[in-house]
């Protein structure tokens, strides 16, 4: 059941007049509500503005947008960059871009669904897809393959080792990855998993995702080759798009400090929700990451009654699997964390 609140929430939330400890969200780095960084974003909005709403193909352009791109491109270790509104609409972009016949495109289990451009749906397993993607490159089609793959898809297969995406015969595939949930958070100052994908050698790597989750401004981009950037940009759907706003991407290069800060409190709070729980194989996680994924509706309630609030719908779609999730971010104080765990570890020991 949806919990209905009036803020943005943090480390706690309100339902029906009482305080609830909150786990749940993708404000990684507790940024939204904090005083600094919002006095940061403020004072650009003086600047920027609170919207922009003109073509990046204008003939009034802010040096902002080309200078935070260039940015991003050297955080993330790539040739180019482009911004746009949303993760959601960098995925589309790039999905549009290969719907044309000269690809072939192979979804990957768990891909989200800002990668579709059709109704196509993932295979279930890597196996299926590695057979497929062969017998393609075997057959007499010339189309190029295509690897669509989220980098952190809360399974635990992907990120930061890549196993079964190695299987895969990469050197004659394009792969195309969203790293929304990896960008600012994990990798080398928040360069998320591109220089890991590069070293698998493939064929060509594109890399989009929010700029959301990681560095808390309402904003997508793309991450590639000098060559396929300036190809995006001269499509109708970059165009005719308005770009992110400017006042957000100012504040994402203007809060290096606070970034690094932030990452390092959350590093810590991984480290004692990991380090306070015995049992944490019961949950699916992925190394420097703040979610720990589980199947287990009973303990939702469980938590709920210890007032704990956890990530629990059904996502994309209702007819989807039941996302349950713990999320840690930077907010959470020490004894937060420490009251979920010890309250886990009495669970686990009935």
């Amino acid at each position: 059941m949806a919990v209905f609140i009036d803020s943005f929430p943090g480390r706690t939330i309100r339902k029906d007049g009482k305080e609830y400890l909150y786990f749940g969200g993708t404000g990684y780095l507790g940024l939204q509500l904090d005083t600094e960084f919002q006095n940061v974003f403020i004072k650009n909005l003086k600047k920027y503005g609170t919207n922009y709403g003109a073509s990046r193909k204008s003939n009034i352009q802010l040096s902002i947008f080309e200078e935070v791109e260039e940015h991003l491109s050297e955080t993330v270790g790539c040739e180019a960059c482009i911004t746009l509104s949303s993760g959601f609409l960098a995925g589309q972009l790039i999905a549009k871009s290969f719907s044309s016949d000269e690809y072939q495109v192979f979804y990957a289990p768990n891909t989200h669904s800002a990668l579709y451009h059709s109704e196509a749906k993932p295979f279930e397993t890597f196996a299926e897809l590695n057979f497929e993607l062969r017998k393609q490159l075997t057959s007499e089609s010339k189309k190029v393959p295509a690897v669509f793959l989220d980098t952190i898809d809360f399974s635990g297969q992907n990120y930061p080792e890549f196993e079964e995406l190695r299987s895969l015969p990469l050197d004659n595939s394009i792969v195309v990855a969203d790293d929304s949930h990896g960008l600012g958070i994990v990798g080398h100052n928040g360069g998320g998993a591109y220089s890991k994908l590069k070293n698998l050698r493939t064929k060509e790597l594109i890399v989009c995702g929010s700029l959301g989750k990681g560095f808390g401004v309402q904003a997508g981009a793309v991450f590639g080759s000098q060559q396929r950037i300036e190809t995006l940009k001269k499509t109708d759907f970059y165009g005719g798009a308005s770009p992110a706003s400017p006042a957000g991407l100012a504040t994402l290069m203007n809060s290096k400090e606070i970034y690094r800060q932030k990452r390092g409190i959350l590093s810590s709070n991984i480290g004692l929700f990991v380090g306070n729980l015995p049992n944490i194989e019961k949950f699916d996680f992925v190394a420097e990451h703040p979610t720990f994924s589980f199947s287990n509706e009973p303990l939702v309630k469980h938590l709920e009654r210890k007032k704990i609030i956890v990530t629990n719908f059904r996502y994309p779609s209702e007819a989807s699997s039941l996302k349950s999730r713990i999320v840690l971010s930077a907010s959470h104080k020490k004894e937060d964390i420490q009251y979920l765990t010890q309250y886990l570890n009495t669970l686990s020991e009935n």
